[in-house]
């Protein structure tokens, strides 16, 4: 059963009631209930719509994994396994991040002046051996949300219409690009709440050398 949580930034960067952090936190109360509320709105909705949990904590996981966020791929992995054929399908999100890790940004702008600041790379592909175990529909979320972590100078109606060709309605790919963007931004608010935690922590070992 997927456990209900109070505030999942405060849960992924171990902030305890109490805290110095949870005193940080609450001096921006409005900020850190609205995080909590586009978590819920993407990951807890009241409908679905067109995008089931299962592609958007398979998402989540892939797109925490190209950050470098273990712990934050493992909690939306821990969810996907709660999922049909959700065991599967992060074994799938694992051997997919292999095959996708590389460093970025890189892309080609349209053609004009910022063309002189184009940078070859990887273009993600879902491997063959993956595609047969995922979806169409998956397959081009992963693709896309790779694109969008890496080469968000290529985005494109081109690379839309991909996702319209795989399935996707137009508010799924608003979905699917806000999943992106939301983790973008939680990875890096915990990454700075850690690394606060981190600071606090050596200045009271210190003083109390």
């Amino acid at each position: 059963m997927t456990l209900q949580i109070r505030d999942v930034i405060d849960f992924l960067a171990g902030i305890d009631p109490g805290s110095d952090l949870d005193s940080l936190r609450a001096q921006r109360p409005e900020t850190r209930l609205n995080a909590q509320k586009s978590y819920e709105a993407l990951f807890e909705p009241a409908h679905w719509g067109s995008v089931t949990p299962a592609e958007r904590f398979a998402v989540a996981a892939f797109v925490a994994g190209l950050h470098k966020a273990p712990e934050i791929a493992n909690f939306y992995s821990s969810k996907l396994r709660d999922e049909a054929h959700g065991p599967e399908l992060v074994a799938v999100i694992g051997a997919e991040l292999e095959a996708g890790d590389t460093t970025g940004p890189y892309g080609h702008y349209p053609a004009g002046p910022l063309s002189r600041e184009d940078r070859p790379g990887l273009v993600y592909e879902v491997s063959g051996e993956s595609r047969k175990l995922l979806d169409l529909k998956l397959s081009a979320a992963l693709e896309h949300s790779h694109l969008l972590v890496f080469r968000p100078r290529e985005a494109s109606a081109a690379a839309l219409q991909k996702l319209l060709d795989a399935g996707w309605t137009t508010t799924g790919i608003v979905t699917l690009s806000q999943i992106t963007a939301f983790l973008a931004f939680q990875i890096r608010v915990v990454a700075g709440l850690r690394a606060l935690a981190k600071s606090s922590a050596n200045i009271g070992q210190v003083a109390q050398a």
